[in-house]
C-alpha cells in the first residue's frame, strides 16, 4: 500500500485520488477497511468514560458495555471480520502480483511482516517509556494496570494480522489446489479447538484459534478475490446472512458462546467465522451503492487520506483517548458524568479532536507506515524467525494484557525483526533487493491506486 512521502492535505488527496488510474481497482474494498477502523476507534470511544458525578467524584467507567442493548449491537458492530475478508482479498492479489514479477514467499511475507512491525515499534516504544516513568513516580499500581491493559488492547491485531500474513504463500497454493476441502479443514479445526476449550473450562486454549478462526476468515477472502460472491445473485446474497445470523442464535443461547460478539473475539470462536461469511455478502450486495458512493471527489479524498494513516489511527487511537480524557479532567466542565445525556452528546466532539490529534501524530510516527527502499531478502528461515518474533510479543500481550515488561520484550523483539528484515546483508546470502514499489499492497493501509498494485 504505497502513500506519498509528505502527508497530503484534503485537498491535495482529492486532487491526487482524482489524477490517477482507479479503473482496475475495487475501491470499495478501500471503503470497507477505513469504515472498518474508524468503527473501531467510535467502539473504543464510548467504551471508555472518565468524568465527574454531579457530587464532585471521579468516575471511572465503560458506558457503552451498559447499555442494555449493547451485546445485540455487537452482532452488527463486529466488523473485524470484514477487515480480515478484505485483507484476504489483498493479500491473493498481492500475491499472485509478487509472483508475476518473479518474487518468492521470503520477499512477500518480508514485505508485510515489515508493514505491520515497523508502525507498532514506535507504540511499544512509547509504552515502555510512559509505563516506566508512571511506575518509578508512583502511580497507583492498580489505575495504572487498568489504564495499560486497555491501551493495549488492539495488538491482538497485529499477532492474528502477522499470523495470517505469514501463511499467505502456503494457503493460496491450498485454495488453487482443494479451495473447498482447504475450508473444511480449517472449520473443522475451529470447531474442535471450541470444544476443547469450553469443555476443559481453560479459556487459553482457545488461542489455538487465532490459528484456524482467522486463517479460515482470510480464505474467504480468496473467494471473495475469485468472484464466487460476485456469482452470486442478490437473493442469494441476502438469504446467506440471514442463515448465519439464525445459526448464532441457538449457538449462543443455546451453546457455550457469548451474546457479545466482543467477548468472542479473543480467544476467537466460531460466532466470528458466521460474521465474517455473512459481512462479506453484505459488502458484495452493497457494492453497487459503495462504488457510487466512491465515484465522488470527496469519498475518495477522505479513505484516501485517512488509509494513508490506518495503522497510526488503529495502534494509537486508544492512547490518544486516554491521553485526551485525562487532559479533559483538568479542565472544568469538559468531563460530564459518564453515561449522562452530557456525555453522550459530547462525544461527538470528542470523537473530530482524537481524528485530529491522530491526523497531527501521523506526521511524527506516520513515517513508519511509508513504503522504503528495502536490503535484499534473508533466506526464508530468517523471515520466519523475524514473523515470530512480530508475533509473540504482541501475542503475549493478548493473553496477559499489557504490562512494562512485555513492552520492554516487545520494543526488543520488533526493533530486532525489523533489522533482520530491512538490513540484510547481502554478503549473508538472500535474494535480490525490493524495493517499495514491489512490496506496495499491505492490507490494513490504503494503496495509491495502480494498475501494478490490482
Amino acid at each position: 500500500m504505497p502513500t506519498s512521502s509528505a502527508t497530503p492535505s484534503s485537498q491535495s488527496a482529492a486532487t491526487t485520488a482524482s489524477s490517477i488510474d482507479l479503473s482496475k481497482r475495487d475501491l470499495t474494498l478501500d471503503l470497507a477497511r477505513v469504515f472498518c477502523v474508524l468503527l473501531v476507534v467510535v467502539i473504543h470511544l464510548l467504551f471508555i468514560g472518565v468524568g465527574f458525578s454531579a457530587d464532585g467524584q471521579l468516575v471511572i467507567s465503560r458506558p457503552l458495555e451498559l447499555q442494555p442493548w449493547f451485546a445485540a449491537a455487537t452482532w452488527f458492530g463486529q466488523i473485524m471480520p470484514l477487515f480480515f475478508v478484505v485483507g484476504g482479498f489483498a493479500s491473493i492479489t498481492a500475491w499472485r502480483s509478487s509472483v508475476r514479477r518473479g518474487g518468492t514467499a521470503a520477499d512477500y511475507v518480508k514485505a508485510r511482516v515489515l508493514r505491520l512491525a515497523q508502525p507498532t515499534l514506535p507504540l511499544f516504544i512509547f509504552y515502555v517509556v510512559v509505563i516506566g516513568a508512571a511506575t518509578i513516580i508512583g502511580i497507583d499500581p492498580a489505575l495504572l494496570g487498568s489504564v495499560v491493559m486497555g491501551a493495549g488492547s488492539p495488538l491482538w491485531f497485529v499477532a492474528a494480522y502477522v499470523l495470517c500474513q505469514a501463511f499467505v504463500p502456503v494457503m493460496v497454493r491450498f485454495h488453487t489446489r482443494a479451495a473447498v476441502p482447504t475450508l473444511v479443514v480449517l472449520l473443522v479445526g475451529v470447531i474442535v479447538v471450541d470444544a476443547v476449550q469450553f469443555s476443559t473450562a481453560i479459556p487459553v486454549l482457545g488461542y489455538f484459534n487465532m490459528f484456524f478462526v482467522w486463517l479460515l476468515v482470510q480464505q474467504i477472502g480468496f473467494w471473495y478475490a475469485d468472484g464466487w460472491f460476485a456469482r452470486r445473485r442478490w437473493w442469494q446474497l441476502v438469504l446467506i446472512p440471514i442463515v448465519c445470523y439464525a445459526a448464532l442464535v441457538p449457538i449462543v443461547f443455546l451453546g457455550p458462546y457469548d451474546t457479545n460478539m466482543l467477548t468472542n473475539l479473543n480467544p476467537p470462536t466460531l460466532p466470528l467465522v458466521l460474521l465474517a461469511l455473512a459481512q462479506a455478502c453484505l459488502l458484495r450486495l452493497l457494492r453497487p451503492a459503495l462504488a457510487k458512493l466512491m465515484s465522488t471527489r470527496g469519498a475518495r479524498a477522505v479513505v484516501f487520506l485517512a488509509g494513508s494513516r490506518l495503522m497510526t489511527i488503529y495502534l494509537w487511537h486508544l492512547p490518544i483517548i486516554i491521553m485526551i480524557a485525562g487532559v479533559a479532567l483538568l479542565i472544568p466542565g469538559a468531563s460530564p458524568e459518564p453515561a449522562s445525556p452530557a456525555w453522550w452528546w459530547s462525544r461527538i466532539l470528542v470523537y473530530l479532536i482524537v481524528l485530529a490529534a491522530l491526523f497531527a501524530l501521523s506526521f511524527l510516527v506516520g513515517r513508519w507506515e511509508q513504503p522504503r527502499e528495502l536490503g535484499p531478502t534473508p533466506p526464508i528461515v530468517v523471515v520466519a524467525v523475524a514473523a515470530v518474533l512480530t508475533f509473540v510479543p504482541a501475542f503475549l500481550v493478548t493473553v496477559l494484557f499489557l504490562q512494562l515488561w512485555l513492552a520492554i520484550l516487545g520494543a526488543g523483539m520488533f526493533s530486532v525483526a525489523i533489522l533482520l528484515l530491512g538490513r540484510w546483508p547481502q554478503r549473508w546470502g538472500g535474494s535480490e533487493t525490493v524495493t517499495a514499489r514491489d512490496a506496495a499492497t499491505t492490507p490494513g493501509r490504503t494503496p495509491r491506486p495502480t494498475a501494478e498494485t490490482r
